[in-house]
This record gives C-alpha cells, sequence and structure tokens, in this order.
C-alpha cells in the first residue's frame, strides 16, 4: 500500500510539472505576442527590409557672373531584376526574343564586351533568376537615356527589368581655375574649400529608401517606402572667371620659367574686400603644376613687404616724418654679433630719406628705423602691428588658414635682435592674405575690409541669405600718415626696386620682398628665396589690390622679387586696365602722358579738336590757322609754332605725308617720298628761296 501511494505521488508529480510547463509555454507564447511582439516583428523585419541613405542633390557654386565653378552630374548603376514579371511569362519569351539584340547594342554603347560576350553575361544571370544583376556602372546620363531605349528595357522596369541608381559625382567644370579655393567634394575624405566652409548649405538633406532583402542576400527597393531627399543650396561667390584665368595664368607663366617650387596670386577688390581671384600653384613631382595646397593662407616670414607695417608704426606715433634721414651704412649693419645685410649693397649710400630707404627695401635702413623709434619700448611697435591686425587671422570664408606668429618682449625666442629683424620681415609669420588686407587698407583710404569669397546662398534661384563687406578697421592710421605711405609706396615703382615694372599708361603702388627661406633641417644653406610684390592699382583711384609670393628653387639665377612677383603683378594689372578699357569704363586713374609717343606737327585746327576729343592736358596756344609742333613737357603737350616764309619753301620736318604733301605742292614743287611714318628730312631746306618746277625729296620714319 506504502509502495502504491509512494508510485503515485511521483506520477502526479510528473504531471503537476509537466502541467506548470505548459502553462509557462502558452504565458510566452502569450507574452510574445501580445506583449513582445512588435519588438520581435521588427527583428525579424530587420533582417529582410533596411533603410537606406538617399544622398541629396549637392548645390552649384557658381561664380560671380553666373558660370558654374563646381556643380553635380547625375551617373547611374544600372542593374536588371531577371525575376520581373514580364520576364517570366510565356516561359521567357521576351527575354529570348531580345537578348541578341540587346547585346548587340549594349557592345556598340560601351565597347567593353563583345555581343557574344555580353550575350553570354545576361543569359547566365537569367539563367539563375538574379534579381539585382549589376549589368554597368558609372553610366553617364546619355548613356542612359540611350540603354532605356535599348530592346527588351524599353518596356519598362516590370516587364523589361531594368533598375537604374542614380548618383551624383562632382566636377569642376573649368578645372585648375581657382581649383583649391573652390575645393573639392570627396565620398571619403574630408572636403577642402568652400566645399568645405559651405557644406551645410550645398548637401541639402538626406533621404531615405526601403529596401527588401531577397534570395542570395540582394536588397532592392520597395517601392512607395522613398523620404525624398532635400536638394542642396547654391553659392554664388565673388569669384570672377575672367580675372581668376589672368591671375592664374599670368603665375602659372612666372612659375614655369623660373622652375619656382610653388606660389599664390591674390586679387582683391579694394572697396569691398571681395576676393576676384586666388591662384595657388604647387610644383608636381612630374615638373608640371596644380593647385594642390591654398598657399594664400599658409603663414610665413614674408620679408620686405612687411616694412610698410614698420613705417606706418613709426610714422602714425610722429616719431619720424618720411623726409627725416637715415643712415644706410652703405647697405650693411652690424648688431650684436648678427649683421642686417640688404639684399643688395648701396657703395656711397650713407643718410638718405626714410622714404628713399623704403624705396629702396633697405633693411639696414628699416632696422635702425625700428631701434632708434622703439627700442626702448619694442611692446609699442608690437602693439602697433596688433592694431593693423597683423596677430589676427583674416577670418576669411576657408577653413585652414594659418596662425599668424606676432612676438612680445615675453616670447621665449625674443631676443636683442628680434625688433630689428621683425622691422624687415623675419621673426615675424604671417599669410599673404594678411599681407593683401593691409595694402588694401592703404588702397581704401585708410579702411580696412575683411576679405571674403561668397556673396550670397541661393535657393531655386532666388537668394536666401546674402554676404555684405565686413569693415575691420574705420581707419589704420592718420591721414597724414597715409599720405605719406601712399607716396612712399609709388616712389618704389618710380625710384625705387619696382621701377622696371613702371607702366607709362597707368600709375600703381606696391612694394616687393625679397626674403631667404628656410629649408627644414637644412636652414637657409639651400639658398633659397621667397620673391614677392604687394600692391594696387591704379594708384589714384585704386580699384584692385594684388599680392603676388612665389617660392623659388634653391639656387634659382633669378630671385629678387622686383623680377620674379612685380612681373605677375604688372601683367594682371595691365590685362585688368585694358579690359577697362574695352568695356569704356576706365578705372579713373588721372591721365598720364606716354612721353615715348610720337607727336606730328600739324594743322592748329585738327590739334585742337584731338585735344578736345580725347581730354588730353596741354600747354601753350593753339591757333586754328597756324602750322604747329607738339612734344611732352612736365606730363602734358606743349605747342610752338611752326613759321612758314612767305614765298619760301615750306618747313616740313615733323609732319606727316599728307600734311607735308599739301604744303608742298600748293607751293609748286614736284615731290618724291621715301619712307613712311613722319618727315625726317627735306632734300631742300626750308625757307630756302623757291623756284619754279623744283622737285624736292622728303624722307619719312
Amino acid at each position: 500500500m506504502e509502495v502504491k501511494k509512494d508510485i503515485l505521488w511521483r506520477v502526479y508529480l510528473c504531471f503537476i510539472g509537466m502541467g506548470l510547463f505548459g502553462v509557462a509555454i502558452l504565458v510566452k507564447v502569450f507574452m510574445v505576442q501580445n506583449i513582445e511582439g512588435n519588438y520581435w516583428r521588427s527583428m525579424a523585419d530587420s533582417l529582410h527590409t533596411r533603410y537606406v541613405s538617399l544622398d541629396a542633390d549637392r548645390g552649384t557654386i557658381y561664380s560671380e557672373e553666373g558660370r558654374m565653378l563646381s556643380t553635380s552630374i547625375p551617373y547611374f548603376n544600372l542593374r536588371v531584376d531577371f525575376a520581373a514579371d514580364g520576364l517570366k511569362e510565356n516561359k521567357g519569351k521576351i527575354f529570348k526574343d531580345n537578348v541578341d539584340s540587346l547585346s548587340i547594342r549594349l557592345s556598340g554603347l560601351f565597347g567593353d564586351h563583345t555581343p557574344a560576350e555580353y550575350k553570354r553575361i545576361l543569359q547566365d544571370a537569367y539563367k539563375n533568376k538574379d534579381r539585382y544583376f549589376l549589368l554597368k556602372k558609372d553610366v553617364q546620363f546619355v548613356q542612359y537615356q540611350a540603354v532605356r531605349d535599348f530592346p527588351m528595357f524599353r518596356l519598362g522596369k516590370n516587364k523589361g527589368g531594368l533598375i537604374a541608381e542614380t548618383k551624383n559625382k562632382r566636377i569642376n567644370p573649368f578645372k585648375l581655375l581657382a581649383n583649391r579655393t573652390i575645393g573639392l567634394s570627396r565620398e571619403n575624405a574630408q572636403n577642402v574649400g568652400l566645399e568645405r566652409t559651405y557644406d551645410n548649405y550645398l548637401r541639402g538633406v538626406t533621404g531615405k529608401r526601403l529596401m527588401r532583402r531577397i534570395a542570395g542576400g540582394t536588397f532592392v527597393p520597395v517601392e512607395g517606402y522613398d523620404i525624398e531627399p532635400e536638394n542642396g543650396r547654391d553659392i554664388v561667390t565673388t569669384i570672377d572667371v575672367n580675372m581668376q584665368d589672368i591671375v592664374e595664368t599670368a603665375l602659372m607663366n612666372m612659375m614655369v620659367s623660373n622652375e619656382a617650387q610653388h606660389g599664390t596670386c591674390i586679387l582683391m577688390e579694394v572697396k569691398t574686400g571681395k576676393i576676384k581671384a586666388i591662384a595657388n600653384l604647387g610644383r608636381q613631382p612630374d615638373g608640371s603644376y596644380w593647385e594642390d595646397m591654398n598657399y594664400a593662407l599658409q603663414v610665413g616670414e614674408p620679408g620686405s613687404t612687411f616694412k610698410l607695417a614698420t613705417v606706418i608704426a613709426a610714422l602714425d606715433d610722429q616719431y619720424v616724418s618720411m623726409n627725416n634721414q637715415v643712415n644706410l651704412n652703405e647697405g650693411r649693419w652690424q648688431i650684436g654679433r648678427r649683421t642686417v645685410f640688404d639684399s643688395e649693397p648701396h657703395p656711397g649710400q650713407t643718410n638718405v630719406s626714410i622714404k628713399h630707404a623704403f624705396e629702396l627695401s633697405s633693411n639696414v635702413g628699416m632696422a635702425k628705423l625700428a631701434m632708434q623709434c622703439y627700442a626702448k619700448r619694442p611692446n609699442d611697435f608690437v602693439a602697433h602691428l596688433r592694431k593693423l591686425k597683423l596677430d589676427k587671422a583674416t577670418g576669411i570664408d576657408l577653413v585652414g588658414e594659418g596662425k599668424p606668429v606676432i612676438k612680445n618682449t615675453k616670447s621665449r625666442t625674443w631676443s636683442s635682435t628680434t625688433l630689428p629683424w621683425m622691422a624687415f620681415g623675419y621673426e615675424v609669420l604671417i599669410s599673404p592674405l594678411q599681407t593683401a588686407m593691409l595694402y588694401n587698407a592703404v588702397a581704401n583710404n585708410g579702411t580696412m575690409m575683411k576679405p571674403y569669397l561668397v556673396n550670397s546662398i541661393m535657393e531655386y534661384g532666388q537668394p536666401v541669405k546674402y554676404f555684405d563687406p565686413e569693415v575691420v578697421l574705420d581707419s589704420i592710421c592718420s591721414q597724414n600718415t597715409l599720405r605719406q605711405v601712399k607716396l612712399m609706396l609709388e616712389g618704389v615703382v618710380t625710384n625705387g626696386t619696382a621701377r622696371s615694372l613702371w607702366s607709362p599708361y597707368y600709375k600703381f603702388a606696391g612694394k616687393t620682398g625679397t626674403a631667404l627661406v628656410a629649408n627644414g633641417k637644412e636652414g637657409y644653406a639651400k639658398k633659397i628665396y621667397q620673391s614677392s610684390f604687394a600692391g594696387y592699382f591704379p594708384a589714384n583711384d585704386p580699384q584692385f589690390t594684388c599680392v603676388v609670393v612665389i617660392k623659388n628653387k634653391p639656387e634659382a639665377a633669378k630671385f629678387y622679387g622686383g623680377a620674379v612677383a612685380g612681373p605677375v603683378f604688372r601683367e594682371v594689372a595691365d590685362k585688368l586696365y585694358a579690359i577697362a578699357l574695352e568695356k569704356q569704363k576706365p578705372m579713373r586713374a588721372t591721365l598720364a602722358i606716354d612721353t615715348l609717343l610720337a607727336f606730328k606737327n600739324g594743322q592748329g585746327r585738327e590739334w585742337k579738336t584731338i585735344l578736345n576729343k580725347l581730354n588730353l592736358p596741354m600747354q601753350g596756344n593753339v591757333n586754328n590757322s597756324s602750322w604747329v609742333s607738339a612734344k611732352v613737357d612736365d606730363k602734358k603737350i606743349t605747342f610752338a609754332a611752326v613759321q612758314q616764309v612767305k614765298g619760301g619753301v615750306p618747313n616740313v620736318t615733323g609732319m606727316g605725308l599728307k600734311d607735308a604733301l599739301y604744303l608742298l605742292e600748293n607751293a609748286g614743287l614736284r615731290v618724291i617720298i621715301k619712307g613712311a611714318g613722319k618727315v625726317t628730312n627735306q632734300s631742300i631746306p626750308g625757307g630756302s628761296q623757291l623756284e619754279r618746277n623744283q622737285t624736292i625729296v622728303i624722307e619719312l620714319s
């Protein structure tokens, strides 16, 4: 009996355990279905569906006159769904009827496979019922349009199986022009230039597409579940394509001819601070040049172009005027254990004006000036440099601008020779763009403008944000100081290191610079020079500031700023001035008469017509009935009467052929003409006794 009870108790215990286990299963099923159902269903869906990003169309970057500088063009990945409904009907009749002609068309368009190879590829994919077969990658839009009309594919997605995936590729239509400034938009690397700075505007808002997993682990789009992307906005820059081409070409010509390492040329609009052109060229391993770095933003020792800051400080603090004397010591001056050298010796040059020392770009002169004014208070000099904003980056709308270095007496590397060396552009680090901002302030009557590259943000052709000119300093110095530094900068061109660049057609002002630069661990031993020129034009009503900085190769035969950077400036200025004249919108420069022009003697009334039409400056009296000679004197046209003896041989020397013939033939002379131009010699002197039927020979050249 006890045994039976023991057995029954065990049986009941097993039944109870099984019952509890069953109840637990039912509870779990209930929880899975009703409480955790959404979670597990989403987990199941995640194994079969997923969302992928749909990139928005990136905005276009335009030049100021509306030309595309950077834009996106569509490319396509072509895929085929070989299990599409139309391809399964009637035992694949559509595929079988079209595979030959389709193969021929694909081979003819792409040329990468023969028709037989394409037929085999298509048949293998059809046999495997591949639902997302990659037919061709990176197909251009024109090619995609052609493919849509091919046999089988023209029937549409459901019957022909063609699937096109769109993606955009960024291109710069003008290739090299301002390439580094406009920038690059790259899929797997960080953007640069304006593409990076304004990426938030350009990239738009990414969309989403639901993709469903099918056999073989392939995902295909699910129709009707797309979240469309919002296209990016467009940017209108301050860059002028024509000016950029001029700047790029001028810099390239000099870089190639001098085999320079790298260089930059910046063109800035004086009144606004707009960067109209900016070229950055670096020498590549194969000897070619490309916009590989934004050298305009890199800091370095500027050399002699920095002397402008030195004279502004000394003049504005009223320690000196430009006419005060400074001893050049023939271009050599020892300070402690170091010696200041001028780039060219100045034999016999001792006491000269500060203006002329600046024109000659004398390092000795500037070093002595700094020591004379600031030896006891060097931080006063530093304070003035900071006032000129040389210790701060310009803040231009580009990422990667270098950090300038202006030392003070608390700096770890300050020494007894730091102040004089700073005076001529060493032991300081600033960028070419900072140099441009300073010189532009002088050109802009003392008002310092912030340089910038973007005019506006556009959306569907309408501006949504404007960028206006921004004043950094209302005045960098007093008007008296400004007047003096302008004369000094003009003097560099007429009487200094840039006199070989002088133009007879318009005035410009600027400063040359030649700096010996260090080459890593080798220091200054390689004799690598940086040539620079900073200036503005026309000097009487400045429209543009231009800064050129070129780092030459070691031991370059030509390295002075006036010989390397100066000609680039002059070429840019000449071409822009010529363009302004062609548009009949001169840059309002005061007329400068070319003293090399050849003037012909002529009738007074004709000269009066010319003077009135061209508004030429003149001196002397011009009568309608008189014959006059003309020459340039003190930048004006001076006239003098040409006396003709009554009854004598006319004096036609200096006249053009028309006037000479008029006088000689009316006097009854037979004329033999030699040469062309104006009369330089006549066989019978003017005023001689006139005889009938005489023959006179006139020579023209």
